[in-house]
């Protein structure tokens, strides 16, 4: 049955649908955040960025914080221990453009727990109430939190920590289904989730193996989740949003793209990749993401999705990767793995 709900808000920001991109990583940056609003994203959140307003030099930090021409409402995350500086980055955020600001205390890496930062703070409950009010007090925009359920299986304070931030004026609330010490091995539980849910009033996103339209609306059901946050489920897979707002809205799956949009999606997010990072550097990023969309494409059994990445990851320049793509949908697939390599020179050009 379609969800006949009210659409969740954070603040001011009515959401258009039940569907939100988790911030990763090395993964959104802002071609990738373009593209899947564009394919269905309710909203989308920009890549972990330090509090440390120090770092903000690099140019990692710059390209993460890069946001220029994007639709609002543009999502920040930031990600720190210490109350003062999470609530300085939060108001220099906020003074750069960013509409949103979302304080990480869910990521696992063992270099944002050593710094007693991302989930590790979920073991200092004393300290979350006052990066919560700290940043809260700083900014005029609405500011979300990502949890995990806990540190670890016995220390599962997902409840209490949520309760924490709607008394601290959290305007919305993710919830990784899993506790620190899982890292993303294992199954994600949503019992957590739900009691979440039934313990506050602000909305609760709920994350962890939202991998199709359908296990979407179980998690939904079972939790009573005001929206979905899809994070590794949309590597390779950014159609994933638009499938699953059909299916919320109408009770039945959406038919999956056809070759033709798959290979002008893939394309287009090369491009975008080599114009926003340059050459050099998009052609090394365009790698793993080429090897997610291949990972989900059923014409190819897994010899032929390792040929094609070993054929992708020679490639050099843009352009060469750029004519991969029209190679790969251009063959049947039971030759394609030969045919697209036979194409490609080993300079990592094209082949005449």
């Amino acid at each position: 049955m379609p969800d006949s709900r009210p659409l969740p808000r954070i603040g001011r920001h009515a959401l258009p649908n039940r569907v939100v991109l988790a911030p990763m990583a090395g993964v959104t940056d802002r071609p990738f955040r373009a593209l899947c609003r564009r394919l269905g994203a309710g909203l989308v959140v920009g890549e972990m960025v330090t509090s440390d307003p120090s770092l903000w030099h690099t140019r990692k930090s710059r390209l993460r914080m890069d946001h220029r021409g994007e639709p609002g409402p543009r999502a920040v995350q930031i990600a720190g221990g210490d109350a003062e500086m999470l609530a300085e980055a939060a108001r220099l955020n906020a003074e750069m453009g960013a509409e949103i600001i979302d304080i990480n205390m869910g990521c696992p890496a063992k270099k944002v727990c050593n710094k007693a930062a991302g989930s590790a703070l979920l073991r200092d409950e004393a300290l979350v109430a006052e990066i919560l009010a700290a940043v809260v007090a700083a900014v005029a925009v609405p500011v979300t939190l990502k949890i995990r359920t806990g540190w670890c299986a016995e220390s599962n304070n997902g409840v209490r920590v949520a309760r924490l931030a709607e008394d601290a004026g959290i305007q919305a609330l993710a919830v990784h289904g899993r506790h620190r010490q899982q890292r993303y091995v294992g199954e994600a539980e949503y019992d957590t989730i739900a009691a979440i849910k039934a313990a506050v009033d602000i909305p609760v996103f709920a994350n962890g193996d939202i991998d199709s339209a359908e296990k979407a609306r179980r998690v939904l059901d079972y939790t009573g989740a005001d929206a979905v946050m899809v994070g590794r489920g949309a590597q390779g897979n950014p159609w994933i949003f638009r499938e699953i707002d059909h299916y919320l809205r109408h009770g039945r799956p959406l038919p999956p793209p056809d070759d033709n949009e798959r290979a002008w999606v893939l394309h287009g997010h090369l491009v975008a990749l080599h114009d926003f990072y340059g050459e050099h550097m998009g052609v090394r990023i365009a790698r793993k993401h080429l090897g997610w969309y291949l990972a989900g494409d059923a014409r190819f059994d897994d010899t032929g999705r390792r040929a094609l990445r070993a054929t992708f990851n020679g490639l050099d320049s843009a352009d060469a990767q750029c004519h991969f793509i029209d190679e790969l949908f251009r063959h049947e697939p039971d030759t394609a793995p030969r045919r697209v390599a036979e194409a490609m020179t080993p300079d990592g050009t094209c082949a005449a």
